[in-house]
């Protein structure tokens, strides 16, 4: 049975680059060609269609090779789940330069070490998001989407509809605007004038 080494790189943002992964998977020995991504999807996501591929491009005997094991998973039952499916399969999982070995105890307790430090920082990463809009909120700086409708149009469509004049079709075209956005301005409009 020859050994074929199947990589996975992923990154969470669009603005984070795969190449440092897709290099560092290179220098590890495997083809580019082998080599399967996700860009813009975080490791707490189970549906990422690169990894997926990866898994199913893999074969008994095979390896598949991530830079870090926090690139494949971000939570420890994800990672174990990910590992067993592996293990079952006889496809073993190369963690940088270390292949795991889920018979070996030793090998086990380092793979979830690695996990829950993944998972750890996972949940760092999260808990400073939300500190960060908390505080912007408060000194005035995240203040949401913009409303795709200004107050002067909120009028004028009310005053439209109103009139009975336009459906909602007409007025969705006339402002430039989804059915369900117009539906939405005139529930608020409504309301606004009711109090």
């Amino acid at each position: 049975m020859k050994n074929i080494l199947i990589g996975y790189a992923r990154c969470s943002t669009d603005k984070q680059d795969l190449e440092i992964q897709k290099s560092s998977l290179a220098d590890l020995g495997i083809d580019a060609s082998r080599i399967y991504s996700d860009h813009g999807l975080t490791g707490t996501n189970r549906t990422r269609p690169g990894l997926d591929q990866a898994l199913a491009a893999v074969r008994e005997g095979d390896t598949l090779v991530v830079a870090k094991l926090d690139r494949l998973a971000r939570s420890v039952p994800d990672a174990r789940w990910i590992a067993e499916q592996l293990t079952e399969r006889g496809v073993k999982l190369q963690l940088g330069a270390s292949v795991y070995d889920p018979v070996d105890p030793m090998g086990k307790m380092f793979f979830n070490i690695l996990a829950t430090f993944a998972e750890f920082e996972a949940d760092l990463i999260r808990l400073r998001t939300r500190e960060g809009m908390k505080r912007a909120r408060a000194l005035g700086k995240l203040r949401g989407k913009k409303p795709k409708l200004s107050e002067l149009q909120h009028k004028e469509l009310r005053r439209m509809y109103d009139t009975g004049e336009y459906s909602i079709s007409d007025l969705a075209e006339m402002f430039t605007v989804s059915r369900p956005t117009i539906y939405r301005t005139l529930a608020r409009t409504s309301k606004t004038q009711q109090v």
